[in-house]
C-alpha cells in the first residue's frame, strides 16, 4: 500500500497551523502565510507533521534531512524485524552421541536466532513397536534446552514419526545472547593478553 506522500510549504492548503519552528519549539496557531515566512526566512521547509487534529501541526524543518532520517529509521526497523520460520530437525531412536550433539547444536542454533523448531523422531521397521525411545529422547531435548525454550507442541504420534514443536523463550535466548557475548569477550582478551606476553618474551630475548 502506498504511503501518502507528505504535504509541505504551498502544497498546504489550510488557512490557518499550529507551528513548531525550526528549534522545536511550539509556536502555537498561525496562518500559512506567517508560518510560510517564518520557514522561507530560516532557509528552511514547512512540512505538516500531523493531521490528527485542526488546526494542523506544521514544522519548519529541511524536508530533506527528514526524509533521509525517515528512511534509516525504517530500514533500522525492518532490521530489528524477524520473520518466524518453523525449522525441522530430524532424529533417529537410535541416534548416536555425535549426532545427537551434532543435531542439539543446529536446534540452539535456530532457536537462538528467534525460529521454531520442530523434532521429528522417525522410526523404521521394528522400531515402531518401541516409541519410548523416541519419547525419551524428546524429553532429553527438552531438558537440554529448557532455559530457551518454550513446548508449543508436546511429543506427539503424527503416522510412524514422533513430532514436538519448541518456541524460543524471548527471556532465556537473551540472556543466553548475553553469557555468549561474555564468553566472547573473555576469549578475546585472553587471546590478546597472550599476544602481548609473547611479544615481551621475544622483546626480552
Amino acid at each position: 500500500m502506498p504511503q501518502p506522500k507528505d504535504r509541505i510549504n504551498h502544497a498546504i492548503r489550510e488557512k490557518e497551523v499550529r507551528l513548531i519552528d525550526e528549534g522545536g519549539d511550539h509556536v502555537g496557531v498561525v496562518s500559512i502565510q506567517d508560518a510560510l515566512k517564518r520557514a522561507e526566512e530560516a532557509g528552511l521547509d514547512l512540512v505538516e507533521v500531523s493531521s490528527a487534529s485542526r488546526p494542523y501541526v506544521c514544522r519548519v524543518m529541511d524536508y530533506g534531512n527528514y526524509k533521509y532520517e525517515q528512511a534509516k529509521k525504517q530500514k533500522e526497523a525492518k532490521k530489528k524485524q524477524h520473520t518466524t520460520d518453523l525449522k525441522e530437525v530430524k532424529l533417529r531412536p537410535r541416534i548416536s552421541g555425535h549426532d545427537y550433539d551434532f543435531k542439539l547444536r543446529h536446534a540452539k542454533k535456530f532457536i537462538l536466532a528467534g525460529d521454531k523448531v520442530k523434532f521429528v523422531v522417525m522410526f523404521r521397521g521394528r522400531e515402531r513397536s518401541h516409541t519410548e525411545f523416541g519419547y525419551e529422547l524428546l524429553e532429553k531435548v527438552q531438558e537440554e534446552l529448557k532455559d530457551l525454550i518454550k513446548v508449543d507442541s508436546k511429543p506427539s504420534a503424527e503416522g510412524r514419526n514422533l513430532i514436538m514443536v519448541l518456541s524460543p523463550d524471548p527471556a532465556g535466548v537473551k540472556a543466553e545472547k548475553a553469557r555468549l557475548e561474555k564468553e566472547r569477550q573473555r576469549m578475546e582478551q585472553e587471546e590478546e593478553a597472550e599476544v602481548e606476553s609473547e611479544v615481551e618474551s621475544e622483546v626480552e630475548d
